[in-house]
């Protein structure tokens, strides 16, 4: 440790006194970073062998004798080993794989705590070899991007550049893991960097080259999969691709959900943290007894499939629900792996059986399944982690066929589509969402794009019947020293809006007082939903010039739900404000902790708690903790002994396991962010 400590200063020194180009630094580090990244995958590989040969040639011959049974124990253990490394070695993390790089690169310039990284890979080896039902291209991104941040920091390089080389070393992990360097780099720039960024798309390009021409000299030039030769018959055959892509978006919107659903439930448990593992290995086992092809990554039950292979209808849809639940039961419960490899055999399950069916429905086409097969996992995958340039290359990188594309980016828009219409979240972004976190291209958020028009418009506003009179909606402007209401008809649907504009042009032309306004009243109207963000609106209303727009509902355009006028937009600017300044405390705290390598917990203090309006102290705090920070609303404070908490201070403080418990019991047991 001290050598390579003493090694990296001597390096940063020469650096410092050489001043070489940035272009050049930047490449060498790329070429290196890209290098590195590809050789412990290879050992990462290796050593998921080494954990599978003793799991079925040394575990499974010992446990034999229990009963056929016991094959299930082999989670179980491996599950149990798993916990114990995560409690020993890698402790308590924000995020789960890539959303943890995704949040240090938008967040906390690049900074990963990169030391942990060993003990992550022998897990997730362990989680994979043991039959977790988890991939490996989440380790093997984590590992490329925390060599990227490890060189940035240790070279004390500025975070821009840290940026860039986390981003090359995830780029280089999905190249290696995949023999995919295209994928690689959209992998890169579509869900790491969020944006194509000039500054650091060489980098990107460099280490990924680079890992794929070691990973082709060591393995071979062979696409990960092999498969039969394909050709699509007619162009009618892309209204049923169409149909699988209808398919492929929700079906990704469940897999997202159900991960979280799982790693709420376990976290719910009252269990230690090491032994929840185990409790999900357990689980993942009995299924295994029952559909064993559902363990693990899956990848040879993916190339039977797409070599046709006689999987029945039955079987391939008992293995896509198997998955479909076995994975999130993995995560969830705290195995290392990733959501790539499932969402993938997913996909192929799907696509073959959809094939399967359309080849009985229609005979006369010859239908391949396999070619359905193909195209179900880059749409899978595309609609899981919101990266379509990703998923198409990826599945052309690792087929190597032309002819695939066509059908394969039109499932993959279809599917990506639907699954952003009903979770606009990507697997990775929800885990961020959650915490309250909103990345788009790679940064937080423009002020008025974190606050929805349904947080600040009028949700019982003042209108007008149909046949209310001119003259009596005038006196109702007068009375209410409006500019302009909502028409609607006596079921209560929104018919159009009147302006005092409107009232006067009728004036001008002559028109009776006693004419009803549905006469008078803007038909075409121009509205805005209730999930739409403040900055949208707030365009929409400044390019047409309107004062006010109706809320309606997305499924029923005539059902006016709120409106939003002008001064509503003041609120909401107030509320975006108080918004960003949490996020960019939260952003604080993520770099504090990837810089010190500490725990950062936000705790808050509930009304009636022992620390509520005290001074700080006065308070018997733990040993193992220190406060940070005090956030009061908007404001945040650093505390002293003499400053008195109040209901609804979030503390930022640093602290280990055991004090973390203590301090929740002070500030009346519940947390925040963890």
């Amino acid at each position: 440790m001290t050598l390579r400590i003493h090694l990296f200063k001597s390096i940063a020194q020469w650096l410092d006194r050489w001043q070489p180009p940035e272009t050049a630094l930047l490449g060498v580090t790329a070429s290196l970073i890209g290098l590195v990244t590809a050789g412990g995958i290879w050992l990462f590989k290796r050593l998921i062998d080494l954990v599978q040969a003793i799991a079925l040639t040394r575990l499974a011959p010992a446990l034999a004798p229990l009963g056929t049974w016991s094959i299930a124990l082999l989670p179980f253990l491996g599950g149990l080993v798993v916990g114990l490394i995560l409690h020993w070695f890698v402790g308590v993390e924000r995020h789960h794989g890539v959303a943890g790089v995704i949040e240090a690169v938008a967040l906390a310039g690049g900074r990963l705590r990169y030391w942990r990284m060993p003990a992550k890979l022998v897990g997730a080896a362990i989680s994979i070899g043991s039959g977790a039902s988890v991939g490996p291209e989440d380790p093997s991104v984590q590992l490329g991007a925390n060599l990227g941040s490890m060189f940035g920091q240790v070279f004390h390089l500025s975070d821009e550049r840290m940026r860039a080389l986390a981003a090359a070393g995830a780029a280089a992990g999905i190249a290696a893991a995949f023999n995919a360097p295209l994928a690689g780099i959209f992998f890169a720039i579509e869900i790491i960097l969020g944006e194509i960024s000039a500054s650091a798309i060489s980098t990107v390009v460099i280490a990924a080259v680079a890992s794929s021409m070691l990973t082709q000299s060591i393995a071979g030039a062979q696409p990960a999969f092999a498969v039969p030769a394909y050709s699509m018959k007619s162009p009618w055959e892309l209204p049923i691709y169409f149909g699988l892509g209808l398919l492929a978006g929700p079906l990704a919107t469940v897999y997202i959900h159900l991960t979280y659903a799982a790693q709420d439930l376990f976290h719910a448990l009252p269990f230690p943290r090491w032994l929840k593992p185990a409790l999900a290995g357990l689980l993942v086992g009995v299924v295994g007894l029952g559909l064993p092809q559902a363990l693990g990554v899956g990848y040879k039950s993916i190339e039977g499939v797409l070599n046709n292979a006689p999987f029945g209808l039955g079987l391939l849809l008992a293995l896509l629900f198997a998955k479909l639940i076995l994975t999130p039961l993995s995560i969830g419960g705290g195995f290392l792996g990733g959501v790539f490899a499932p969402a993938l055999f997913v996909g192929a399950m799907l696509g073959a059986a959809y094939g399967g069916l359309m080849q009985r429905l229609l005979p006369g086409m010859g239908l391949i399944s396999a070619s359905y097969a193909m195209v179900g996992m880059a749409a899978m995958l595309a609609a899981t982690v919101h990266a379509p340039l990703m998923a198409i290359l990826l599945l052309f990188e690792m087929t190597n066929d032309y002819h695939i594309l066509l059908p394969l980016m039109f499932a993959v828009v279809v599917s990506l589509s639907l699954s952003r219409w009903l979770q606009r979240h990507s697997i990775y972004t929800l885990a961020l969402a959650r915490k309250g976190i909103h990345i788009q291209h790679g940064r937080d958020i423009e002020v008025l794009e974190t606050i929805s028009v349904g947080e600040v418009m009028q949700t019982s506003p003042p209108v007008l019947n149909e046949d209310v009179t001119l003259e009596e909606a005038a006196e109702k402007f007068m009375q209410l020293r409006l500019h302009g209401l909502p028409v609607v008809n006596a079921q209560g649907n929104l018919v159009g809006m009147l302006t005092v504009q409107d009232l006067e042009r009728a004036q001008s032309e002559g028109m009776d007082p006693h004419t009803p306004v549905s006469q008078v009243c803007t038909r075409q109207l121009v509205v805005t939903y209730p999930d739409e963000t403040i900055g949208a609106a707030l365009r929409c209303m400044s390019v047409r010039d309107i004062g006010r727009l109706p809320v309606v509902s997305r499924q029923n355009p005539r059902q006016m739900v709120g409106l939003l006028r002008r001064t509503d937009l003041i609120r909401a600017y107030d509320a975006a404000l108080v918004r960003r300044a949490v996020l960019r405390h939260r952003a604080q705290q993520v770099r504090l902790g990837a810089i010190s390598g500490v725990n950062v917990h936000e705790v808050v203090v509930e009304a009636g708690a022992p620390c509520s309006g005290r001074l700080i102290s006065q308070t018997a705090w733990p040993r193992n903790a220190i406060i940070v920070t005090v956030r009061r609303r908007q404001q945040v404070i650093v505390p002293h002994g003499n400053t008195r908490l109040q209901a609804g201070d979030v503390l930022t403080v640093i602290a280990d396991e055991a004090a973390l418990g203590d301090l929740q019991r002070l500030c009346n047991g519940r947390t925040a962010h963890t």
